[in-house]
């Protein structure tokens, strides 16, 4: 994709002048994530992998002229808006952080981009909040927000490809009620029915329940080849299926980007053999070169962790690209380093970039998961196909 803007001799006079006011600026980037929550087993990686990115770059020096990248963590909680939203004003207002990786669960970052981030004029750049609601056609932000995993309007159709390549055309849905589970069930539902499938039914449930036995007599009575489960791991979405397999109302399901994880094959095992999966992902090549950089210090292959690599990467590029650490001004650099044309950087190569951009050159950035920015911050994205088979999940390939 082309660069949408060319910087002209004004606006590279400013970026110098704003360059050497960053001087002995640091640099800090807050990091807002679910680290209690239905998705707390996620995002200890995906912290990991954000904070990987600012160390590679305050260790190269070249980051505005020499600054610290500081990471500040803060606890999204993936559901409760209200504390997500105070937890992002406290990074804004007392952190006075200069962006924000996250947030996570597409209902708290809403909340956050349209409370705190807007309101602040402070860049987000979320490695895992999917919604289709989110997407620039639907919220007026300012051109702060950007995300480098795919809309789930995305994930429907990978999903129907995925099951109809397996000959399932009959499947019962269940959802947590929440933006991003009802977006990605009513994507799935539209794309699935669309290419000649049908769905039984399409019901949501409440996290937090301590019995979903109700939730799946209903579904059990629709029934289905298949149930497609988009919940969350750590929450109803395994409660749903405990009750699934305790009452023999379903023994195959599918498991969208939020059941994905070790959690899921720790809490159910075999019993959840024949089961498909899907998560974005980057490709082999890609999760490779990412799994040798990392070198084992944290898991590289958990869902949304190299995303967040990447999210961290496009701030700090942006800012090095813009000269300056203000949101309003590198917010118009993000697209541009993200996409070409420009040299390609690979993970593990932000110090080359930044020197690139030291030097007024042009990057476009692949990092961990071959980032492409396919319109006003929305990410084209790849999705790892999973098959569950003797207690491991199996990488089938990649869409």
């Amino acid at each position: 994709m082309k660069k949408f803007m060319m910087a002209t001799a004004a606006t590279a006079l400013m970026a110098g002048s704003a360059l050497a006011d960053g001087h002995q600026a640091d640099v800090k980037i807050g990091i807002i994530l679910g680290f209690t929550g239905p998705i707390e087993s996620l995002t200890p990686s995906m912290a990991d992998g954000a904070e990987l990115a600012m160390k590679e770059v305050t260790d190269s020096g070249l980051l505005l002229d020499s600054a610290t990248v500081t990471p500040v963590r803060a606890d999204s909680t993936c559901i409760d808006a209200g504390a997500a939203s105070a937890a992002a004003e406290r990074l804004v207002t007392a952190d006075k952080v200069d962006g924000i990786m996250g947030a996570d669960c597409s209902g708290v970052t809403g909340a956050i981009l349209n409370n705190v981030a807007v309101a602040n004029g402070v860049v987000m750049v979320s490695p895992s909040a999917t919604s289709p609601g989110l997407s620039h056609n639907d919220n007026e932000d300012n051109g702060l927000f950007f995300r480098t995993s795919p809309s789930d309007a995305r994930q429907g159709v990978v999903i129907t490809e995925l099951l109809m390549d397996q000959g399932i055309k009959e499947v019962a849905v269940t959802y947590t009620n929440n933006d991003y589970g009802k977006g990605l069930a009513d994507s799935f539902q539209a794309a699935f029915e669309a290419a000649g499938g049908t769905v039984t039914i399409n019901a949501a449930h409440e996290d937090g329940k301590a019995d979903y036995s109700a939730e799946v007599g209903a579904l059990a009575s629709a029934g289905g080849e298949r149930l497609v489960v988009a919940g969350y791991v750590d929450q109803g979405g395994s409660g749903i299926v405990r009750a699934a397999l305790d009452s023999g109302a379903f023994d195959t399901f599918h498991f969208p980007d939020g059941m994905v994880s070790a959690a899921l094959l720790e809490n159910f095992g075999t019993e959840i053999n024949g089961s498909s999966g899907a998560h974005p992902s980057p490709s082999e090549e890609l999760s490779t070169a990412f799994a040798d950089h990392v070198g084992g210090a944290f898991d590289s292959s958990s869902p949304f962790t190299p995303e967040s690599y990447d999210a961290a990467a496009l701030i700090m590029l942006a800012m090095q690209a813009a000269g300056s650490k203000d949101s309003n001004d590198y917010k118009e650099h993000v697209m541009n380093v993200a996409n070409a044309p420009g040299e390609e950087i690979g993970v593990g190569e932000l110090a080359k970039a930044l020197q690139i951009l030291k030097d007024g050159g042009d990057i476009d950035y692949v990092g961990a998961t071959g980032v492409e920015l396919v319109g006003p911050g929305e990410a084209a994205g790849n999705y790892r196909e999973i098959n569950y088979d003797g207690g491991v999940d199996n990488t089938v390939g990649f869409r």
